[in-house]
């Protein structure tokens, strides 16, 4: 049965209806991680390292897309609650062609910049022409990936959440088909994994544009249209929070790679490349979580319906506590199979690998209610006060702590560094729900 943003949601309708928004966002981790997976296995910890060191860098190019699917939702989302379906169109069809213009200009600098980036990031001798190698392969399908991103939030403003899930879930098998093939069986090493990765990426942008270019039952489609200044803007300063968060996660995750290289060396890259896979995994729920329920929020402000708003909220934030408490206890008691997956050919690293992923799962306590305060900010159209909470959160906090802390407490302090990040950000999260409680009566 199809759930429609104008309805009325319980916790049963409220859960099956960002579900699949879950679902595609573990999904998305998962493939996300095949790479790493395969090429450290079959390639060797020297060219897992080097993939772990460069990815950041090409995360940071793509997040754009998350800027402009999530803040051109939320304008979306509030044009439709206000009955202007004509509108909505135009600028959805807008915020796709700049996506593709965006693409095309970011995977041309990309192109030019990933080996002077490779070589500032610490790389050496064989590790540089890795991070190349696999950095240009990726980059070719750079525009793909950048409208697979700006998908995500677009397909659950459609109300068509499940076919997102399809997408990803096709993007999906053919990265861990296609690694299969060229990593395990041919033997390709990083090429073969990157060259993978670049396919799914194909898969998962293009398959949504050929959707929406198409007659569809959805709320959207590809119209003609115009360049409107006023809505871009919007769009972008809406989406700014998002588009910090990925920046500040590429650029803390450089960070934290350059500190590991320096106090535990190229074990300590790959063991914190393996932790990130994972804490992906994980995070992605709070994230799914908050793509599939901000066009509800969004609908619902547009609309005026504030009764519905404070029962979203009120929902919302007792599922993120709940949330948080199985995901802690969950990561505490796989730790070790799941780094086992990854790096059981070395003790050593092992070890190490393990022990960081239980000081770093601690943060999943307090994690999903900075990932909702921004995304709720988000869709109530409030770009300034979800970029603030993002910002501080994902790069001002942990850019502190992780230069500080190893300093007292040594390796130790990389791993803990997002738990106090997070802690900190909580307490801005806290400040802001209350300080707008009044301006939006979502409580």
């Amino acid at each position: 049965m199809r759930i429609q943003l104008s309805e009325h949601f319980n916790y049963r309708k409220l859960i099956r209806f960002v579900v699949p928004s879950i679902i595609m966002m573990i999904f998305t981790s998962v493939y996300g991680v095949v790479d790493g997976l395969f090429v450290s296995n079959f390639v060797g910890k020297t060219p897992f390292a080097a993939v772990n060191l460069i990815y950041p860098f090409l995360m940071l190019l793509g997040a754009p897309g998350f800027m402009i699917g999530t803040g051109g939702s939320a304008i979306i989302a509030k044009t439709l609650g206000e009955g202007d379906r004509e509108k909505a169109n135009r600028c959805f069809s807008m915020l796709v062609y700049i996506t593709i213009a965006g693409g095309v200009l970011l995977t041309l600098a990309g192109l030019l910049w990933v080996r002077p980036i490779a070589e500032a990031l610490g790389a050496e001798g064989t590790m540089v022409e890795e991070c190349v190698r696999y950095g240009r392969i990726i980059l070719l399908a750079g525009t793909a990936f950048m409208l697979q991103n700006t998908f995500q939030s677009f397909l659950v403003t459609a109300e068509k959440p499940h076919l997102g899930l399809a997408v990803t879930i096709a993007a999906g098998l053919t990265n861990i088909l296609f690694d299969a093939l060229f990593v395990a069986v041919f033997r390709w090493g990083t090429v073969g994994a990157a060259a993978a990765t670049a396919m799914s990426q194909v898969v998962g942008g293009i398959l949504p544009l050929l959707y929406f270019a198409r007659p569809n039952n959805s709320l959207l489609r590809l119209t003609r249209t115009g360049l409107d200044g006023k809505v871009l803007l919007k769009a972008c300063t809406n989406g700014s929070s998002e588009l910090m968060t990925n920046v500040s996660m590429s650029l803390v995750n450089i960070l934290y790679n350059f500190q590991l290289i320096r106090m535990a060396g190229e074990d300590g890259v790959a063991a914190y490349g393996v932790i990130m896979y994972v804490n992906f995994i994980f995070v992605s729920v709070f994230i799914g979580y908050s793509i599939g329920s901000a066009p509800v929020i969004g609908y619902h402000y547009g609309a005026e319906n504030e009764n519905e708003l404070k029962n979203l909220f009120r929902k919302s934030l007792i599922l993120a506590g709940l949330a948080g408490l199985a995901m802690t206890a969950l990561a505490e008691l796989l730790s070790l199979p799941l780094s086992s997956i990854f790096v059981g050919y070395d003790a050593e690293l092992l070890t190490l690998t393990c022990h960081g992923f239980r000081l770093n799962s601690l943060s999943f306590l307090v994690i999903g209610f900075n990932i909702f305060a921004s995304a709720f900010f988000t869709a109530l159209n409030n770009g300034v006060v979800s970029a603030v909470i993002s910002f501080l959160r994902t790069l001002v906090f942990q850019i502190i702590v992780v230069l500080v802390l190893p300093v007292f407490i040594g390796v130790d302090g990389i791993w803990l560094s997002i738990v106090v990040a997070e802690l900190l950000a909580l307490a801005v999260s806290i400040w802001f729900f209350l300080g707008q409680r009044g301006r939006y009566r979502y409580a």
